[in-house]
Order: structure tokens, then C-alpha cells, then sequence
């Protein structure tokens, strides 16, 4: 899967909310981290990407520390594997498991919580299987599986892709390898297998941030949520710059304190699409409280 977003400097989204960020944050930057690199590069998620969150928050840590972002946005099981070959100086994805065994293995510094939302089932008004009636995520699973009705995989190794199959199989239902006809994997980021979810009337698993920021959603909706093991849980590390020399240590520490301190908590529950707001900060222990 190779869906990411160019190397830019990002522009502003919601500009009031920015200033007031920028102004609680001060001249808190170490200036050893201004004078180390202009940018940083962030492996992260299509769900953060395409939900606009970053085109909201790093303008506002860009403006004060002078670090520019770059943000490499795949799937979490990519976002992985460059951050393991040093091809990014912070990890930002959503699977704690993959995140822990990460530094566990020395690839990563520590594991902080930075924020969380949740995942939905995502389908066609009709709703052919019957999904609106389920009462727990296991009972919609195995409703779409006992319809055969089309169900649309990320199929890219991603956070959300993990997440499904880990449901699957927590559902009682072994998918065969070959998978059946009616299982499709788009091989693809969140917003592309959405619009092939769309296209085949199907279903699939999305996080809502992802899901309320889409633009094409034709005849489907969200048709199961709120249980508790759909929550999505973030999680950022530094890359080890003991295993790669050349990570950018404190220029990358810089971005993680900020995301994790009140103000960029703040920002974060600042950010909301339509209104709604797609992910709640959850830091423990924040630097700068």
C-alpha cells in the first residue's frame, strides 16, 4: 500500500482555534531542537491524513519551533516498517500491539497514548444483512459473513486492517485463505476502499474520523457503533536514534511533547469536521500541565 501524503508544509484549518494554540504554546521550544533540522519526518495513518487532522495541527507547531513536518501517510503496518528502517524520526499509528512489540524490539524510544476515537461499520442503507440489528460488533461480523453480502478489507496491513481481522477471528469466523468470494481487500488506504465500498454496495470497517471527512458517501451510512472493542487508540514513539544514528532526537521529542502537553492536546480536541469532533485526546501525564 502506498497511499501518502506529499512532503509539504501544511496550511492552516481553522485559524482561530490555531492563534489561540500558538499563544498558550509561547516560546516554550528548546532552541537546541530549532537549531537541529527544519523538518522532521512523521510515519503515520491515512485515517490521521485524511481527516484533515494534520492540515490542523502542525502548521501551529511549524510556526513556534521552526520544525517543519513531513508526513508520510500509509498504513500502520508500512508506517512500521519505515520507522524500523529509520525512514522516520516519529511513529504515529493506532495498533498498541504492533506500537509496543516496536520499542520492545529497540526500534522505538517509549510508546505514549496521544488520543483516541472509534471505529463503525460502514454499509448500504438497505443494509442486506441486517447489521442495524446487531447487538454487539461479533454479531454484526457474523450477520455480513452468514448473508455473503460484499464486504470491502483495507487488505493493507494497516491499523484498521489489523483491527478487522483480529475482530473476525474474535468472532468465530475463519477466513480461508483463499478468502471467500463475497471478502473482498482493496489493498488500499482508507478513503480509497471507502469509495470501493461505496462502488460495490458493500461494507467495511473505517474509523469514523475518516468516515465523517469523506466526501462520497452516495447511498451508505454508519450502521453499527459504540461497542467498546471499536475503540481506536493512537499511540506516537520516537524512532530509536540508538538503532539509527541519524534520527532527529530532539527536533522529534520536540513534536511528541507538544502533541502530548496541554496545548496540543487542546488542538486536538479542537478539531472537528461538520461540527463533529473526530478524536479525543488522552495523554498520560502531558509535559508542560
Amino acid at each position: 500500500m502506498t497511499e501518502a501524503v506529499p512532503s509539504r508544509r501544511r496550511h492552516l484549518v481553522g485559524a482561530a482555534a490555531a492563534l489561540a494554540c500558538l499563544a498558550a504554546l509561547g516560546s516554550t521550544m528548546p532552541m537546541t531542537a530549532r537549531a537541529e533540522s527544519s523538518y522532521i519526518t512523521l510515519a503515520s495513518t491515512t485515517s490521521t491524513a485524511n481527516s484533515g487532522l494534520f492540515d490542523h495541527l502542525l502548521p501551529v507547531f511549524t510556526e513556534n519551533s521552526g520544525i517543519d513536518v513531513r508526513v508520510v501517510a500509509v498504513g500502520t503496518g508500512q508506517a512500521l516498517r519505515l520507522a524500523r528502517n529509520g525512514d522516520a524520526d516519529v511513529l504515529l499509528v493506532h495498533h498498541r500491539t504492533s506500537e509496543e512489540a516496536f520499542v520492545a524490539d529497540g526500534f522505538g524510544v517509549r510508546r505514549f497514548d496521544l488520543m483516541f476515537n472509534d471505529y463503525v461499520i460502514v454499509g448500504p442503507e438497505a443494509d442486506p444483512a441486517g447489521v442495524r440489528s446487531a447487538r454487539t460488533v461479533f454479531d454484526a461480523l457474523r450477520k455480513i459473513a452468514g448473508s455473503e453480502a460484499a464486504f470491502v478489507s483495507r487488505g493493507d496491513d494497516s491499523g484498521t486492517h489489523k483491527t478487522e481481522r483480529e475482530l473476525w477471528a474474535e468472532a468465530g469466523i475463519v477466513l480461508p485463505d483463499p478468502t471467500p468470494a463475497w471478502y473482498l481487500e482493496a489493498g488500499s488506504g482508507m478513503g480509497a476502499t471507502l469509495n470501493t465500498t461505496v462502488g460495490l454496495s458493500g461494507y467495511t470497517l473505517s474509523d469514523r474520523a475518516t468516515w465523517t471527512a469523506h466526501g462520497n458517501p452516495g447511498k451508505h451510512g454508519i450502521l453499527f457503533q459504540g461497542d467498546a472493542r471499536l475503540r481506536n487508540q493512537y499511540g506516537v514513539v520516537l524512532v530509536n536514534p540508538e538503532r539509527h544514528p541519524h534520527v532527529k532526537r530532539e527536533a522529534g521529542q520536540a513534536l511528541i511533547d507538544w502533541l502530548r502537553s496541554k496545548t496540543g492536546q487542546d488542538a486536538i480536541a479542537a478539531f472537528e469536521v461538520g461540527g463533529q469532533q473526530l478524536f479525543f485526546p488522552n495523554a498520560v501525564e502531558p509535559p508542560g500541565s
